[in-house]
């Protein structure tokens, strides 16, 4: 294990921690466990309590540009309340449920570039010092793997994932930020769009599919954009027909022109603006599920995902891990002790 010595608000010779989450990728509204290793230092200390930060790095745009961040989106206290004897060794194990917002960061095992961590804190005697940061892999539910793979077979291919501060209006959104999703056209509709955006906000009961196409300029009018909005149930996951569900949302959000004009329910809202707030969708929004009978569209293989072979050519590993660790030892700039 790799103890990290809390020196800021503790001084030099305080306890050390080291958090070890358990193996494999976690599924938003899934529960994160693992444990948090203590190791006294040269005298004992009252542990007041031990937290858990939920991390991510978000961009956020401003009138001078854009700007990248962390932003902490959930909190939790799994321990304290006890005496830690100087070289003593406690383990804490926890188990915590992530947000159901919580952003997906990896696609069949291929890393999305989206950044994430989970961070350790204790407080001593009133102190409070930030030690331990890991980072967390969240995988996608079976309904946006789902959808996900039907995007591959239709033709559609990975370009980019990023977090973006702010909220989606007329939406459920609980988090202070979102993710996006950029997909390139498939064959049959890049003559009329440039770009797709996809972003997932899920709940217990199900999921909002939101989707944004930057169209293309005609010669008599300019280009601009779509947005629209789906609602499925988790269950949805293995009884429809997602080729032909995505494919129907796919020509709504293309061909249904008199819908474009105006989208102020649905516009991505300005974070900084006074009031700025979101509301609840109501039912399955624009778009009604087309069910089909069970077990129709429900064989989701990695080897015949398409979207996955974008995601292995659109992204280069080495550069994705460089810029986590960077993230990482940017934002937690202390030196680890070895076991």
């Amino acid at each position: 294990m790799v103890f990290k010595r809390l020196l800021g608000a503790m001084g030099a010779g305080g306890p050390s921690v080291d958090t070890v989450l358990d193996g494999g990728a976690v599924a938003p509204g899934g529960i994160l466990s693992g444990q948090v290793h203590l190791r006294g230092g040269d005298a004992d200390v009252a542990i007041e309590h031990i937290g858990l930060d939920l991390i991510a790095r978000v961009e956020a745009e401003h009138e001078d540009g854009e700007s990248e961040g962390a932003v902490v989106f959930e909190r939790f206290t799994v321990g304290g309340g006890f005496r830690l004897a100087g070289e003593e060794r406690r383990s804490i194990p926890f188990s915590v449920p992530l947000p159901w917002e919580t952003p997906v960061s990896e696609l069949y095992g291929q890393p999305l570039g989206i950044v994430l961590g989970v961070r350790t804190e204790l407080a001593v005697a009133g102190a409070r010092d930030k030690g331990d940061l890991d980072p967390l892999t969240v995988r996608p539910l079976p309904v946006q793997e789902a959808v996900l793979e039907a995007l591959g077979q239709l033709g559609f291919g990975f370009r980019s994932a990023d977090l973006e501060y702010g909220h989606i209006g007329g939406t459920g959104q609980r988090l202070p930020f979102y993710q996006e999703i950029e997909l390139t056209p498939a064959p049959q509709y890049a003559h009329a769009v440039n770009e797709i955006e996809l972003t997932f906000l899920a709940t217990p009961a199900g999921m909002e599919v939101v989707l944004e196409a930057d169209k293309r300029g005609g010669l008599f009018e300019s280009g601009h954009d779509a947005l629209t909005r789906f609602t499925v149930s988790h269950q949805d996951a293995h009884t429809l027909d997602w080729n032909s569900e995505v494919d129907g949302w796919m020509r709504e959000l293309v061909e249904h022109r008199a819908s474009y004009g105006s989208h102020a329910s649905y516009g991505h809202e300005d974070p900084y603006a006074a009031g700025s707030a979101y509301g609840h969708a109501p039912g399955h929004g624009g778009h009604e599920g087309r069910h089909s009978g069970p077990g129709v569209g429900t064989a989701i293989a990695a080897g015949a995902a398409g979207l996955a072979v974008g995601v292995v050519g659109g992204l280069v590993a080495a550069e994705v891990v460089d810029e986590v660790g960077d993230f990482f030892e940017g934002d937690d700039d202390e030196e680890g002790e070895e076991d």
